[in-house]
């Protein structure tokens, strides 16, 4: 299974409406098991991540006002690209998993833009 990235608006009564994603738009957001060994690991945290960390204990809802913020957390991720891709290894070629954080980190960085855009929040889950 993989982590799923979406753009969500918030109802008038509170309740979260999901956008329809146009067909063959990939929104992976990771493998499952990277909750807690890329997003939620210890290294992210220690970068200062606060947002993506909250994957290792459940669904992660960035609320439109977060937005701005959670760009941050993501243009700091991609800015030490290299050091997540080593500090977060899993068991293949460091090159491998690097582009797939990278491949990740689009998509997030996508889902952000759209956010934004229409006043939206992103769900990770």
């Amino acid at each position: 299974m993989s982590l799923l990235v979406e753009v969500f608006v918030r109802e008038p009564d509170g309740k979260v409406r999901i956008l329809d994603v146009p067909e063959g738009v990939y929104q992976s957001g990771g493998f499952e098991s990277w909750r807690t060994t890329v997003w939620g690991s210890e290294f992210v945290r220690s970068l200062g991540a606060r947002f993506l960390p909250v994957l290792a204990s459940g669904d992660l809802y960035v609320e439109a006002e977060d937005v701005p913020e959670f760009r941050s957390e993501v243009e700091l991720l991609r800015s030490r690209l290299d050091e997540v891709a080593h500090g977060t290894q899993r068991p293949r070629t460091i090159e491998e998993h690097r582009d797939n954080i990278d491949t990740r980190l689009r998509i997030i960085e996508e889902s952000i833009r759209k956010a934004l855009e229409i006043g939206g929040g992103v769900l990770i889950w």
